[in-house]
């Protein structure tokens, strides 16, 4: 059995170890855990060559290697968790858009008035840099897709991407909603138009927090 004390130089790595990650909570637990069973399953066996505790940890830490030797490989694997998080709420959050986004209008006083050219094109755009989000970010789901750059370039690329067509998004989306309360000011008040607000916002700082830990994971 495994005493209190066994684990020292195990966990001293370890740690060494998990303050060079970045990148999603549960995730690094997760690989710092299956790290920890790993080595601790080396010491046992040193232990039952005859090895004592201290010399069986030694041994297995070593081969475990430094964590500048193992940084690399556990950080590519944070980030492309990171990207997978980032574009399943993409997904989630476009698809509310898509579904939802009509709603908002149906039903107002002023739905029969004609808005100038210049906002129609930038209500299209908004729709246009939400289906590019939803593109990248199914990208950004399958290992294949990313690929194509391979590896960890891919991800990158298709992380960065999706996190400047984000911010497009979020530009473009609190510039219509302006421009909407400066064209009508019925917009304040109409209570779909307020739902509709305060969910987008929280989807946004949703999405925020998501595309943080993905730029934190990837650099």
């Amino acid at each position: 059995m495994r005493g209190e004390n066994d684990a020292t130089m195990v966990e001293q790595r370890l740690r060494e170890l998990g303050v060079r990650l970045r990148g999603p909570r549960r995730l690094k637990s997760d690989l710092l855990t299956e790290a920890r069973h790993g080595l601790l399953d080396a010491v046992d066996a040193y232990r039952e060559d005859g090895l004592s505790a201290t010399e069986a940890q030694r041994r297995a830490v070593a081969e475990f290697g430094s964590p500048a030797q193992l940084a690399p490989a556990y950080q590519a694997e944070l980030a492309a968790g990171a990207l997978r998080g980032l574009s399943l709420r993409v997904i989630a959050l476009a698809t509310v858009a898509f579904v939802a986004g009509d709603l908002t209008w149906q039903g107002s006083s002023w739905g029969g008035t004609r808005p100038p050219a210049a906002y129609q094109l930038l209500s299209a755009s908004v729709g246009w840099i939400w289906a590019a989000a939803f593109v990248l970010a199914v990208v950004g789901l399958l290992p294949a897709g990313r690929s194509v750059l391979r590896g960890g370039a891919g991800d990158r690329a298709v992380g960065a991407a999706l996190t400047g067509v984000l911010a497009l998004g979020v530009l473009a989306g609190s510039a219509l909603f302006t421009w909407s309360l400066g064209l009508w000011d019925a917009a304040l008040t109409w209570p779909p138009m307020i739902i509709g607000v305060v969910l987008a916002a929280a989807g946004y700082l949703w999405l925020g927090r998501a595309a943080r830990t993905w730029l934190l994971a990837s650099r």
